[in-house]
C-alpha cells in the first residue's frame, strides 16, 4: 500500500479465503432437511478479521506481577494526579451549537458554510480520526487484559483500574466531540460512517500486546503520541483551510492525547528503573512486531482494505506519516534514556541496540519507496457519499 511503512509498517496480513478481501470466513450451517421454498435462509452472523499470526496470550512471568502491585501508591501519586477532575473537564457541547438557544439554526448555519472550503480528503482523514475514537470501548478492554493492572471487578479501587476507567471517560468526549461536528456539517455520510463504527467495535483489535503491562504501556505510549500527532495536524490543515472552530476542536482533542501520552511514558520510565532488562526486551518485541494502529481492522460494509486507503490518504496529506512513525520511537529512545541504559543482560543489550538504530532503518526504507511510488490511484469513500478521492 501507499503507506505500508506508514500508519503501521509491516502490518500484519489478514488469512482469508477469497482473493486480498482481508474478511475472516464466513461459516454457514447446511441442513439435512429439504428446504421449503417459504422458508428464509439463515442469516449470516458477523464474522470479524482474522489475524494471520499467532496469537500469543499470558507471556509475562506470574512473579512480575507483583512489580506492579508495588507501584500502587507511586501510580496514584504520579499517574492519577494527570487526570483532570470533571468539573474543570471541557465538554463536547462546549464547542458545538445550543440546540436550546434561539441562534441554533444560525450557528448550525455558520458550521456548516466554514466546512464547505475543507476538501473531501480532509474529510476522509477527520472521519477515519473520529472513528478510531468511537472505538472506544474495544481500547478499555484491551487495558483491562493486560496481567496485573486489570479492573478485576469494574469498579476496583486500584490505582490501575482508576486510571483505566477515568482515562477512558476523558477520552470518550473525543468520539462525542467529533461525531457530532460532522454530523453538523452535512458533508459526510453518517450512516456509513456508524456501520464502520460497529464493525470496528465487533472486530476488536489485536495489537499483540500478549496481556503484559510491559507491552501494553509502550504500545499505549507510542498511540498516545500517534494520536496527539494526528489530531494536531488536522487542527493546522483546518486553519489553513480557514475553519477556525474545527482547528480548536482538534486542537483541544490533542492537547487530552499529549496529557495521557505524559502519563503512559511515565509508566515505561519507572519500569526501565526498576526493571530495565524485561522493559528493554519488551520495548524491542514490541517495535519488531510493529505498532500497529487501533483501527487496523477497519471495515465499512464495501471496501476490504478501507483502513489502508484511509493510511493513504492521511500519508499523502501529511497528517500521519512514516517520518511521524520513526520519529515517534526517536522521541520514546530519549524520553526514557534508552541509549544511556547500563547493566543489562546480553540479550538485553541486543534489544537495545535494535530500538536505538530502527528508527535510522525505517526513513531509509521509506525512502527507498517514495522513489518506487507510481501515481497513486484515486478510491471512492463511502464516508463521503461514493466521492473519489486520491491516495
Amino acid at each position: 500500500m501507499a503507506l505500508r511503512v506508514a500508519l503501521a509498517p509491516g502490518m500484519a496480513l489478514y488469512f482469508s479465503p477469497t482473493k486480498g478481501n482481508g474478511r475472516s470466513p464466513r461459516v454457514s450451517m447446511a441442513s439435512t432437511i429439504p428446504s421449503s421454498p417459504k422458508v428464509e435462509s439463515l442469516k449470516k452472523p458477523f464474522s470479524p478479521p482474522m489475524e494471520a499470526h499467532l496469537q500469543v496470550t499470558h507471556s509475562m512471568p506470574p512473579q512480575k506481577i507483583e512489580i506492579f502491585k508495588s507501584l500502587e501508591d507511586w501510580a496514584q501519586n504520579n499517574i492519577l494526579v494527570l487526570l483532570k477532575p470533571v468539573e474543570k473537564s471541557w465538554q463536547p457541547q462546549d464547542f458545538l451549537p445550543d440546540s436550546s438557544s434561539e441562534g441554533f439554526y444560525d450557528e448550525v448555519k455558520e458550521l456548516r458554510e466554514q466546512s464547505r472550503e475543507i476538501p473531501d480528503d480532509y474529510y476522509v482523514c477527520l472521519v477515519g480520526d473520529m472513528i478510531t475514537e468511537e472505538a472506544l470501548p474495544t481500547y478499555q478492554t484491551m487495558l483491562n487484559t493486560l496481567d496485573g493492572v486489570r479492573d478485576e471487578t469494574g469498579a476496583s479501587l486500584t490505582s490501575w483500574a482508576i486510571w483505566t476507567r477515568a482515562w477512558t471517560a476523558e477520552e470518550n468526549r473525543h468520539g462525542d466531540l467529533l461525531n457530532k461536528y460532522l454530523y453538523l456539517t452535512g458533508r459526510v455520510d453518517m450512516k456509513q460512517i456508524e456501520k464502520t463504527i460497529q464493525y470496528l467495535i465487533g472486530s476488536g483489535m489485536d495489537p499483540r500486546t500478549e496481556n503484559s503491562p510491559y507491552l501494553g504501556f509502550i504500545y499505549t505510549s507510542f498511540q498516545e503520541r500517534a494520536t496527539f500527532i494526528s489530531h494536531g495536524n488536522t487542527a493546522r490543515l483546518a486553519k489553513e483551510h480557514g475553519d477556525l472552530k474545527l482547528a480548536q476542536i482538534c486542537g483541544i482533542i490533542a492537547a487530552d492525547e499529549k496529557r495521557h501520552e505524559t502519563a503512559y511514558t511515565k509508566i515505561v520510565e519507572k519500569l526501565f528503573e526498576i526493571d530495565p532488562d524485561d522493559t528493554m526486551l519488551a520495548f524491542a518485541d514490541m517495535m519488531k512486531k510493529k505498532i500497529t494502529m487501533p483501527a487496523h481492522l477497519m471495515y465499512d460494509g464495501r471496501d476490504d482494505n478501507l483502513f489502508e486507503h484511509f493510511s493513504a490518504v492521511a500519508q499523502r496529506l501529511g497528517v500521519y506519516t512514516a517520518k511521524d512513525y520513526a520519529d515517534i520511537l526517536d522521541f520514546l529512545v530519549r524520553r526514557w534514556n534508552v541509549e544511556k541504559i547500563t547493566g543489562l543482560s546480553g540479550e538485553g543489550n541486543q534489544a537495545q541496540d535494535f530500538v536505538c538504530t530502527l528508527a535510522s532503518r525505517i526513513r531509509r526504507l521509506e525512502e527507498r519507496a517514495q522513489g518506487r511510488a507510481k501515481q497513486a490511484p484515486h478510491i471512492p469513500f463511502s464516508w463521503i457519499y461514493g466521492r473519489v478521492v486520491q491516495l
